[in-house]
């Protein structure tokens, strides 16, 4: 199909690849996807990043046929002029779903483009800043926006009220890994097959790395993650099928040999736009009516999904541009170190950072509490710099983009907003860790000791950063309890001169 002027066109960013994007088109409308190869340039990411990206998107242009017109360029601003003067059509023909972040919607106004409303998520912007109008001066929390949503989209939800009167069950979804397990016995997830397209993506990759034009960081193959709405479905029916049962109770836990628990796998498709959040919410919940999976970890799921993903989203926009750039409220000013950059995990003796980096250098992810409680507790620990730690983790995993870290990194992981995500920085020592994860076990460091050879840098760490930032807790009720066992520790001194001589040194 040629464009004429004539026809209209859809333009698709790289995370708006599913059919949701494209719904509304006649089947005479053309679909624009443009490969702007100078961002690759511009950012380190991790390789089975760049290759996930890029496969989704010529795999989503070999599905769309001749309905598409795929361009490679440097910028989207040069794709853009060369479609339409080479079709002879002007940028008022072309809409586009609101970007998800801010470059790319001043980009989308500067060509003049027609801008729908954004798509991929649950709650509408407009349908945020109402709930957030009537909040007043309360906190923008985010269980009561997840109740909100649940009340009005009516998900796990009979005659108004939550089903069997429960909102919450998180309560239900701390147990610790199996202690005499090395993994949690399940299935291996259905994983995508390479074709072609992945072939040809790989080649272009080597091809950019041994001209000097780009590096990437991590191991890229075989492709782990969906990179077209048909993987992606098959991802969600395996998770429902083998994982979702045991997704509650085991989803804060993590195990050494068990990368992927039961978690779903889904959140890479789902920020690359290649399916509606709702299709993944309905099966979730028939598998609960059904009576193949258990409440607690269907809540679960939903909440991650309609609650803290759709939050997230709202909150970059809410919180605004200057957000990761002007927060730090404890100072935190280290750079990252090199072995950090670098994913070399080989450096590393502690087994919690060993484990996590490599984790990471190998898929490009890994589930929430090895980011925040493993990787993010360390980053808060050793003081590092809250904005370089959010481009890191922005680059190195697979599913991330900015609007997914700002929120995630500084107000979680970091504590740099001083309390407008989290009333108290996520701050942990080694007992957390060898509670809810195996990674202790073989460490060479003991996760009770805070002082000598065999002192466990997590929990040495832990008051290490207590005690550098004691005055900025001082009046936060939820840290009076570690500033009073900060108080208790005859041997502070000795521990806060240890970390100080460990520095930027791989654990």
């Amino acid at each position: 199909m040629t464009p004429s002027p004539t026809r209209h066109t859809r333009w698709l960013f790289a995370d708006q690849l599913g059919p949701h994007f494209t719904a509304d088109l006649d089947e005479h409308d053309v679909v624009l996807i443009i490969v702007a190869t100078g961002s690759f340039r511009r950012r380190r990411y991790h390789r089975a990043k760049a290759h996930l990206v890029l496969s989704a998107m010529y795999h989503r242009a070999g599905e769309l046929g001749d309905r598409c017109v795929l361009i490679e360029a440097e910028t989207f601003t040069e794709g853009v002029q060369r479609y339409c003067r080479d079709f002879g059509v002007t940028p008022a023909s072309i809409s586009v779903s609101n970007p998800t972040s801010y470059g790319g919607r001043r980009l989308v106004q500067r060509l003049g483009v027609e801008v729908l409303d954004a798509r991929g998520f649950v709650s509408s912007e407009q349908e945020f800043a109402h709930w957030a109008q009537t909040r007043g001066r309360k906190r923008l929390l985010q269980e009561d926006f997840y109740r909100n949503t649940r009340a009005r989209t009516g998900v796990l939800m009979e005659d108004g009220k939550p089903v069997l009167g429960q909102w919450n069950f998180d309560a239900d979804n701390r147990q610790p890994p199996p202690r005499k397990q090395q993994t949690l016995g399940l299935a291996q997830p259905w994983w995508p097959t390479e074709d072609s397209i992945d072939d040809e993506v790989r080649h272009r990759l080597d091809s950019w790395v041994s001209s000097g034009e780009v590096e990437f960081v991590g191991e890229d193959g075989p492709r782990l993650f969906a990179a077209t709405y048909a993987e992606t479905q098959q991802v969600l029916n395996d998770f429902i099928v083998h994982r979702l049962a045991t997704f509650g109770p085991f989803e804060d836990a993590a195990m050494t040999d068990d990368w992927v628990m039961s978690h779903s796998l889904l959140s890479a498709p789902l920020n690359l736009g290649l399916i509606d959040p709702l299709e993944c919410i309905a099966a979730v919940e028939d598998a609960y009516v059904r009576g193949d999976a258990p409440l607690n970890s269907v809540e679960g799921f939903i909440r991650q999904i309609m609650g803290w993903r759709d939050y997230v989203w709202h909150l970059y926009w809410h919180l605004g541009e200057d957000y990761v750039s002007s927060s730090n409220a404890l100072h935190a000013r280290e750079p990252l170190p090199q072995w950090w950059r670098d994913l070399d995990y080989d450096s590393v003796d502690a087994a919690c950072i060993r484990t996590s980096l490599q984790q990471v250098h190998d898929t490009g992810w890994s589930h929430h509490i090895i980011r925040l409680m493993v990787l993010g507790n360390w980053a808060l620990q050793r003081g590092y710099d809250p904005q370089a730690t959010t481009e890191w983790f922005t680059e190195v995993f697979i599913d991330a983009y900015p609007w997914v870290m700002a929120a995630n990194v500084v107000g979680m992981a970091l504590y740099a907003d001083g309390g407008v995500m989290a009333t108290k920085p996520y701050a942990a020592g080694g007992a957390y860790i060898n509670r809810m994860t195996n990674f202790c076990r073989p460490c060479v460091y003991k996760p009770t000791q805070r002082l000598g050879d065999d002192a466990c840098p997590v929990t040495a760490g832990y008051w290490w950063f207590i005690d550098r930032n004691a005055a900025a807790f001082e009046g936060n009720v939820r840290m009076a309890q570690p500033l009073r066992g900060r108080n208790r520790l005859v041997d502070l001194p000795a521990v806060v001169a240890q970390e100080n001589d460990r520095g930027a040194v791989a654990p």
